[in-house]
């Protein structure tokens, strides 16, 4: 073999082999930088899964108060019912949830004290007839003692006499009638008829609203008059109380209007107003307590919901983008701005406060350009390879 021959197979042997020089392809998305931007052309698949959208304009709160609360009853709205009287409890009419309206009975009751109001109205009755007739008898006495003394035929202490014994009688008549009254008004506070004996006392409730709670059996015997064995409410209205830290509180004035936000129902927003700030603030959480009164009337909020109240004191026009097209790189805060030509240019911002899902942007932006809301991240990868 000639030495020609040697250096040709030598040469084919190093190529089989793999002795060429790499070649760099570019990345299957054609994405690459290009003066100091993104170029993705308009056939690269990330392209197509890059979202934007316009820096745009908001109102937004200047000053905003934001404080955890929670849905209570109105407690102007709720009432705590006792027993009238002690004794055996009979129909119980009533369920924990029922619906009930202002005097419809609740319960009854089988008590001795019934009988013994009735017993007392019956003897004031009897009180009041007898000292009308001693005072009509009275009164006749003086009448003749009266016409006596003109003729001449009595003394005259006998006619002071009878006069004393008529005003007397007057006053035993007046003191009989009083306390048939008090009978009266006792036998219409336990709901019972004159004259009936043997009535069960009937509980009715005082409002309309809600049974939240029972604590009776139908049969017990009940004597403590003191401890409230059903709660009734109207959640009509209902109220959300806050605790609000003590540096915002000036910002809180009666009758102004509340944002209420519930874990109940997100994105959902409730408005009330402010019907209370206490005089007091608790010394360990250095914050001053917050009602407002909602309305309920659909029957939606429910004591003891937890959320939070806002309450914004002025409103200003900011630019805002999407806090998600923000992408931080050591200090800086960028966003990619979409340019003709597949262009996504990184242009440094300053923020302000964020706003939900969003956040100000004070300066390296303009209204109406377009930013990449989704997909920021690529970029950011792409424009540091």
């Amino acid at each position: 073999m000639t030495t020609r021959h040697m250096t040709m197979v030598l040469v084919l042997f190093t190529a089989a082999c793999g002795g060429r020089t790499p070649v760099t392809e570019a990345p299957p998305s054609g994405a690459h930088r290009e003066a100091g931007a993104v170029v993705l052309p308009e056939n690269s698949p990330m392209r197509a899964h890059l979202k934007r959208a316009a820096a745009t304009e908001m109102d937004l709160p200047t000053d905003e108060i934001v404080a955890p609360g929670k849905i209570e009853a109105n407690p102007n709205r709720i009432s705590k019912i006792v027993l009238p009287v002690a004794g055996r409890i009979g129909e119980v009419r009533v369920k924990v949830g029922d619906r009930v309206t202002a005097g419809q009975p609740l319960f009854t009751i089988q008590s001795p004290d019934a009988d013994a109001a009735m017993s007392a109205y019956l003897s004031a009755e009897a009180g009041v007839t007898q000292a009308r007739t001693a005072a009509i008898k009275v009164q006749a006495d003086f009448d003749r003692a009266s016409d006596l003394f003109d003729h001449n035929a009595v003394a005259k202490k006998d006619v002071l006499a009878a006069e004393s014994a008529l005003t007397q009688a007057k006053a035993a008549s007046e003191q009989a009638s009083a306390q048939r009254e008090q009978s009266l008004r006792r036998l219409a506070v336990l709901g019972l008829k004159a004259g009936d004996f043997e009535q069960q006392v009937v509980v009715r409730s005082p409002l309309s609203g809600k049974v939240l709670d029972l604590s009776l059996v139908s049969g017990e015997f009940r004597n403590d008059t003191t401890a409230p064995v059903m709660t009734v409410a109207d959640l009509s209205t209902v109220w959300v109380s806050s605790q609000v830290p003590e540096s915002y509180i000036r910002y809180v004035q009666l009758g102004e209007r509340l944002e209420i936000a519930l874990v109940a129902y997100p994105g959902d927003k409730f408005e009330g107003k402010v019907s209370r700030i206490a005089d007091t603030e608790d010394p360990q959480s250095r914050t001053v307590k917050v009602q407002a009164e909602l309305d309920n009337r659909d029957g939606k909020l429910r004591p003891e919901m937890y959320g939070s109240i806002h309450h914004i004191e002025s409103i200003e026009r900011v630019l805002t983008v999407a806090a998600s097209a923000v992408v931080q790189s050591g200090d800086k805060a960028v966003v990619f701005v979409e340019a003709p030509g597949g262009r996504f240019e990184p242009r440094n911002v300053v923020l302000g406060k964020r706003a939900g899902d969003v956040v100000r942007v004070t300066q390296g932006l303009k209204a109406g350009e377009s930013v990449v809301v989704d997909g920021a991240m690529l970029l950011q990868g792409v424009s540091q390879s």
